[in-house]
């Protein structure tokens, strides 16, 4: 203890380092009515550096090769000691991950927390929501298996629909015109560079907005629920009398941090295959297409409306409109008013949209 605090006093003296601990840690106020929903972004924080460090250890005896890439993935789950934990934690925690992500929007969505002044708390999130989709679609690919290649043909042929430009940009998305080593080359290089280095500039832009805004009071409990911020110059919201994240809402981090671990390490060891079809262990063959293949839970809702549309251009269309609304929505809901019950209009059309999502992706699993 002699040890570290002399190595803390080292540190203090030159950077100050007991005086940014008290501001941001202690001296850092919270609202007193501030709820666990909004714990979740420090489990994705979590989630993201365990994908990480996991996807890290893969690395050490992944063959990025489509001669190898099976083989070494086979060998991953049957002879490296530990491997088949460290992969599953990998494979289980992405779908995790952006489950996560979902409800952590979903949670800002209802408590009004995109309204002015966070508009790019919220655009750089919705990005952070696609990066992360992005990431999973080019893992998705690299065990070189029967589902991993025909789910990603199925996902880059999406863009042949697009006027003019889509054969060159299916071309372009897998490196020749059909899925083979090139594709393989790609996604290895996004999945494990490029898209993780733009998720971690992100986060920290993300952080940056929170940061500088302010946490946001919840609307529940409150009798004034409308948005006091006026534009008239910046301004930081300030919890004078609210609660310091350090010790009070860092345990509480903690303890969200804990059920999801229970939630996470519970189907990791119980039941492990939930997101592993069969076609996920049998080797690639580009010359025998199975029967049924399906893309991952949270891509079924946008498989099952290319599936109800004749015409992929106006499925991906529809699509495409939806999820720029999403985008934009801090920039097209102007009102004051952040209570999810007094805003009658926003429930009937967030909850009728969520439920739709929900109905689509379990036609499309069921289809």
């Amino acid at each position: 203890m002699t040890l570290i605090k002399s190595v803390i006093d080292w540190i203090d003296v030159r950077v100050g380092i007991r005086e940014i601990a008290e501001k941001e840690l202690t001296g850092y106020l919270l609202p007193r009515n501030i709820n666990a929903w909004y714990s979740m972004g420090s489990i994705l924080l979590f989630a993201f550096a365990l994908q990480v460090v996991t996807g890290m250890l893969l690395l050490i005896y992944y063959v990025p090769d489509a001669e190898k890439a099976f083989k070494s993935v086979t060998a991953i789950m049957n002879d490296v000691p530990y491997g088949w934990l460290i992969r599953m934690l990998h494979a289980v925690g992405s779908n995790m991950m952006v489950l996560v992500l979902l409800l952590h929007m979903i949670s800002v969505l209802f408590m009004g927390s995109y309204k002015k002044p966070r508009e790019l708390n919220w655009v750089t999130g919705f990005i952070l929501l696609s990066m992360i989709q992005g990431i999973s679609l080019t893992g998705y690919l690299l065990p070189w298996s029967q589902l991993s290649f025909w789910a990603t043909t199925v996902a880059t042929n999406s863009a042949n629909a697009i006027p003019v430009l889509g054969p060159y940009l299916v071309e372009f998305l897998r490196g020749s015109p059909l899925v083979g080593p090139p594709t393989l080359g790609r996604f290895f290089a996004l999945h494990v560079a490029v898209i993780p280095a733009g998720i971690a500039a992100m986060i920290a832009a993300h952080l940056f907005f929170l940061k500088r805004t302010g946490v946001s009071t919840p609307p529940f409990g409150q009798q004034d629920t409308l948005n006091q911020w006026r534009g008239e110059s910046y301004t930081h919201e300030n919890h004078p009398g609210g609660i310091p994240f350090f010790p009070d809402f860092a345990l509480e981090d903690l303890r969200s941090i804990a059920i999801y671990m229970a939630i996470f390490l519970a189907v990791v060891f119980f039941d492990p295959y939930l997101f592993f079809p069969k076609d996920a262990f049998i080797p690639a063959n580009a010359f025998v297409t199975p029967a049924h293949i399906k893309p991952e839970w949270y891509f079924l809702a946008n498989y099952q409306t290319l599936k109800i549309f004749p015409n992929e251009l106006i499925g991906l269309s529809l699509q495409g409109a939806a999820m720029t609304f999403l985008a934009l929505l801090p920039f097209i809901d102007r009102g004051r008013e952040r209570h999810p019950l007094k805003r009658p209009l926003f429930m009937i059309c967030s909850v009728g949209g969520l439920l739709l999502w929900i109905g689509l992706s379990i036609w499309g699993h069921l289809s």
